[in-house]
Order: C-alpha cells, then sequence, then structure tokens
C-alpha cells in the first residue's frame, strides 16, 4: 500500500537524520581536537518502481564520511617536535603498541599534525599513542633511496637525549693574501706561516700549519710560492706540499694561476681544492680555482689572513630535536653542531577522504583511498612540514549549531510523518466499525 510506503520513508527520514546528528554530536565534541577531521552525512534518494495511478515513497539513505581534504588552521606551539603540515598530505605513524614487537613490522597509520616528545626508550610518540615514522639517514647525514610506494624503509624515529657526538673538519677556507714584492728578485726569501684548529674524529682539537714560502728568482719576479701544510697530530713535518703560481694580467692579476702538487697532495682545478691526507682523514683545503675568485690572493705588500674558516664541531651533547620544512629531523647539539638523522616523507593518496578513520586522528589505508606515495616534504602535490606547530580541528561550531537546527526540525517532521501515518491507518481501521 502507498500509505504503506509513507510509513517507511518517514523510518528511513529519522534513521538518517539521527545518523546526521551522531556527526554533528561527533564534530562539537571534537571541535577542541587538534588534528580533528569533520564528518558529515550525505542523503541519498531512493527510487522504486512506479504503478500507474499511485505512488510508492522510496525514503532516503545515508552515507557517512570525514572531510579529510580540509585542513584546519595551524597554531603555534613552544615544542619544536610539534608537527603540521602546511597543505596536502598526512605524516607516517604507527600505534605505540606494535613497538618492540618481534619482526619489526610496525603497521602504518597516518595523521596531520601531532605532538611527539621521545618516551622511556628515546622514540618520538605523541600521547594519544602514536609514533612518528621516518628514514634514517646515514652516518655522513644523507638519507639513502627509499621506496615510495611503501613503507618498508621506515622506522620509529629515535632520539638518544643522552648522545655525544662530534664533527670532523673535512673542509678548511684558507683566505690569505701573500706580498707580491716577496717573489721579486733581490727579496729576503723569508717563509710566512700560519696556524688553525681542527677537530679529529673524536671532536677534540688540533692545529694545523700552512708555511709559505716565496720562490725567488735571479732577476724580475717569479710570484710563485711554496705551500707546505703541517698537521700537528703527526709531528712537524709537512704531509702535502704544493707550488702555487699567481697572474699579474690586467684583468686576473693577483689571483691564482695554477696549483701544482709536489708530493702528500692532490689539487681539483674544478672546485680549486686541495686535499691532504691528515691523521684524522682527508682533509680539503679551498685555495681558489685558476683565474677565478680564490682564497688565496698575492697582492701589495703585505701578508694578511683574509678569511679562514673551517666546518666540524667539538663533541657536544644531544640539546634538541627540530624538523624543517623538508621534513628533515635534525639533533642539535650545544657545540653548535647539527647532524640529520631522519627524514619524514609525507604520504599523498588519490582520495584522502576515502580512508579509513581510526581513533586518535589517525587514518588507514582503504579501497576508496587508493594507493599511496610518499614524497618529500614540500615536493609533488604535498606541502611543507611545519616544527612548533598544530593543525587545529576542522569544526566550524556556528554551521554546526545550524546543522544542529535544522536536523532537529527535519527530525520531528520525519516523527510528524509516522504520527500521521498513524492516525491515517487508525482512520481506515475505523471504517470497519
Amino acid at each position: 500500500m502507498t500509505i504503506s510506503s509513507s510509513l517507511n520513508a518517514g523510518v528511513t527520514g529519522l534513521n538518517v537524520n539521527a545518523s546526521r546528528l551522531a556527526t554533528i554530536a561527533d564534530n562539537i565534541a571534537n571541535s577542541g581536537t587538534f588534528g580533528y577531521k569533520r564528518a558529515d552525512a550525505d542523503f541519498s534518494s531512493v527510487a522504486l518502481a512506479q504503478s500507474k495511478g499511485r505512488y510508492t515513497a522510496g525514503g532516503v539513505t545515508v552515507n557517512t564520511f570525514r572531510n579529510v581534504a580540509t585542513q584546519g588552521s595551524l597554531t603555534p606551539t613552544s615544542n619544536p617536535t610539534d608537527i603540521a603540515i602546511a597543505g596536502r598530505g598526512m605524516l607516517p605513524v604507527t600505534p605505540t603498541a606494535a613497538l618492540g614487537q618481534p619482526g619489526g613490522a610496525y603497521p602504518l597509520m597516518m595523521t596531520t599534525t601531532g605532538s611527539f616528545t621521545p618516551d622511556k626508550t628515546g622514540i618520538l610518540t605523541s600521547q594519544s599513542g602514536l609514533a612518528l615514522m621516518g628514514w634514517p639517514a646515514l652516518a655522513d647525514g644523507t638519507i639513502p633511496v627509499q621506496p615510495r610506494d611503501s613503507a618498508a624503509g621506515l622506522e620509529p624515529v629515535f632520539v638518544n637525549l643522552n648522545q655525544f657526538a662530534a664533527s670532523p673538519t673535512d673542509l678548511i677556507g684558507l683566505g690569505v693574501n701573500l706580498p707580491a714584492i716577496a717573489t721579486e728578485a733581490g727579496a729576503a726569501g723569508d717563509p710566512y706561516q700560519i696556524s688553525m684548529e681542527y677537530f679529529d674524529n673524536l671532536g677534540t682539537t688540533k692545529t694545523m700549519t700552512a708555511v709559505f714560502t716565496p720562490i725567488v728568482p735571479g732577476a724580475g719576479q717569479s710570484n710563485t710560492w711554496t705551500l707546505e701544510i703541517i698537521d700537528g697530530a703527526t709531528g712537524a713535518l709537512p704531509v702535502a706540499e704544493f707550488t702555487i703560481a699567481f697572474n699579474d694580467t690586467p684583468t686576473t692579476g693577483g689571483s691564482v694561476a695554477s696549483v701544482t702538487p709536489v708530493f702528500g697532495g692532490t689539487y681539483d682545478p674544478l672546485t680549486g681544492n686541495v686535499s691532504v691526507a691528515f691523521a684524522s682523514g682527508p682533509l680539503e683545503i679551498e685555495v681558489g680555482e685558476p683565474g677565478g675568485a680564490t682564497q688565496l690572493t698575492q697582492m701589495s705588500a703585505e701578508f694578511v689572513p683574509i678569511s679562514l674558516t673551517k666546518n666540524g664541531a667539538p663533541t657536544g651533547n644531544l640539546t634538541s630535536v627540530e624538523i624543517d620544512e623538508n621534513g628533515i629531523v635534525s639533533a642539535i647539539y650545544d657545540s653548535g653542531f647539527t647532524r640529520t638523522i631522519y627524514q619524514v616523507p609525507v604520504i599523498d593518496v588519490r582520495n584522502p577522504n576515502g580512508l579509513s578513520a581510526e581513533s586518535n586522528q589517525a587514518f588507514t589505508l582503504s579501497q576508496a583511498s587508493g594507493p599511496m606515495y610518499l614524497w618529500d616534504a614540500g615536493s609533488g602535490p604535498t606541502g611543507s612540514t611545519v616544527g612548533y606547530a598544530r593543525e587545529e580541528s576542522t569544526t566550524d561550531i556556528a554551521g554546526e549549531l545550524t546543522a544542529l537546527i535544522k536536523t532537529q526540525r527535519a527530525y520531528s517532521s520525519n516523527a510528524k510523518i509516522i504520527q500521521t501515518v498513524d492516525e491515517m491507518l487508525q482512520e481506515t481501521t475505523n471504517i470497519k466499525r
């Protein structure tokens, strides 16, 4: 009977509005939850086959989903490992319950933001029980090639706050001006030297000495010097020697013309660096490219150290961990040394709204979401990672309260339909009396 279909339509109306009310309640309850993605209900009509002369009500169905693609506002915090994403994409995480299980298999979950701090084992975890995942760096700070379509290379980000580390010096900039008159005929030929500190593999301080000796010709001017490199860690004898000639042309006067190794080292004219084997390993010294901008110069009549630089740092204690816009997690030491320890990729899927919602603002892959791809943060379609920040809930309280009023009215109207059908059926029953 058509009147019965009206009753069924009213019942479906009650059901779908009850579902919408549930999404509204969830949204309002999580209006202050960081990383919460608003739930929504989408109604669809049901059409039944019709017969001539009467209409059969089909009713309505509901589809509920999370609007994961919508991003909430980013709010600043004081914790360097509070992480959000400025744009599309999600952070890889795993439940802390999976940590320490045999086999090392970590279930992949995703979240758009999190407040991560080291737990008792040093793994960056959130209060909600999610551990941040990333690709571990090699000892030199580089990230090896990793699969981009799976989580095979990801592991929990581990931070050892009691860790000491040092960065050995492997590059020195030798910015010195040599006196041009020292290479003229009749000059004294006295050597000039300068010493610099560097850091060895153990973070201890050593001394390198560069000795410049002018080559004095019998007539004219040679514009040529001998450079001896002495490593204080191995004694007073030179570990390498080079012959350096300087230009005296109008356009390139004073710049390096050529560097010729005598023993113990090599010279790369493309980089302008000489390479010397020190006790702690290979060390490069910037002198300059032939004819170009050079660290070493030969001008005027004075020996002047202009710019002496070096990299590396002594032994330091780990003080903090930070993440940059490219997802690079760096350990920062009190000696000023910074080392890359992990890279956190950003996960993207074809249909973010198709992800399966889990507790604690986390999501997992589903057939509806499509496959995933792990991007470097800030590349491709993904946003950059932001430290000292969290993403706020996407709930709009004003919008939810408006939807609450409309849902209440719709629910009451459907209840009225059921009441009316009941009264009509009662009238039909009374006809028999």
